[in-house]
């Protein structure tokens, strides 16, 4: 059974700020997401974000919320991995 992909505001923006080449490659990533919110390299996140889920898609990190009763994903940052995680 799919899952439904939502984004918070900031990440709508932040993913349609990134370049076409790179758009492509993030779109791809979430589109697999809905198939399975918890693909081989993904890494849950630790400390007060230990809720949060995030993939790499090259130097570009996906930070994400997975609710498994409702069969939601919900991204909540999209950026360079040296932004992503402030």
């Amino acid at each position: 059974m799919r899952y439904t992909v939502i984004f918070k505001d900031s990440a709508r923006k932040e993913l349609y700020a990134l370049p076409d080449k790179l758009l492509m490659r993030v779109s791809s990533a979430l589109d697999k997401l809905s198939q399975n919110p918890r693909p081989a390299g993904v890494k849950k996140m630790k400390g007060k974000n230990e809720h949060l889920w995030r993939i790499r898609i090259g130097d570009y990190r996906v930070v994400y919320a997975v609710k498994d009763a409702i069969r939601i994903v919900n991204i909540r940052r999209i950026g360079h991995r040296r932004e992503v995680y402030d």
